[in-house]
């Protein structure tokens, strides 16, 4: 996995100190690791910005005043729910070896049959939560759908293993659904159309003719 340069500066840590920073273009942020301080730093909003809508996932090399320069990772974000901006940031430190849980974008590969019948292809998880060493960790996790029929959705236990190669783990429950591949409307439509032309009015026992 490639990682990117950020920018960082010491922060006071306070409510009002926070609103001030984000007047002036800056994002209030933690950085922590497991035994360690929390540091409390602030990053430019645009610079931010880059990272949180990349279509990848990165390692971080935050830059400190100082020069020196530590590795880590997006652990969470929070948006404003009016604006959704990003209004505060949390990184995460790791060690050499470390074994590391991260998200990681969705992609998709193949031309299911479904489509080519005319379904459309619902993204219901765009991001996977997987686990493994920071090197053998993917930018992003393609995952080949060739073989998903019209009305077919795939669950995290049936993503294709070579999508992990051996090298990583996918988080969560294996039941979770990840894509669908939707029916045309129309034909979804003139079902349920044909199901209420079909019905037949079942007469109570003991009713008046």
């Amino acid at each position: 996995m490639e990682s990117i340069v950020l920018n960082v500066e010491p922060r006071v840590c306070s409510k009002n100190k926070a609103k001030k920073l984000r007047k002036e273009g800056k994002v209030p942020a933690v950085v922590y690791h497991k035994g360690e301080e929390t540091i409390h730093v602030c990053v430019n909003e645009l610079s931010l910005n880059k990272l949180v809508h990349s279509s990848e996932s990165h390692l971080v090399d935050l830059q400190f005043p100082d020069g020196k320069s530590k590795r880590s990772f997006l652990k969470d974000i929070q948006f404003d729910e009016v604006t959704d901006r990003v209004i505060h940031a949390d990184f995460q430190f790791f060690s050499a070896g470390e074994i590391l849980e991260m998200d990681v974008p969705t992609s998709f590969t193949g031309e299911p049959p479904g489509v080519v019948a005319g379904g459309k292809m619902q993204v219901i998880q765009h991001s996977l939560r997987v686990k493994g060493m920071p090197s053998n960790i993917p930018q992003h996790l393609t995952i080949d759908i060739s073989g998903l029929e019209l009305g077919q959705t795939m669950h995290i236990s049936e993503i294709p293993a070579e999508t992990f190669e051996g090298k990583f783990e996918i988080i969560g429950d294996p039941e979770t659904p990840v894509v669908s591949i939707l029916a045309p409307r129309k034909e979804v439509e003139e079902t349920e159309t044909g199901e209420e032309e079909g019905a037949v009015e079942v007469p109570v026992v003991g009713e008046e003719e």
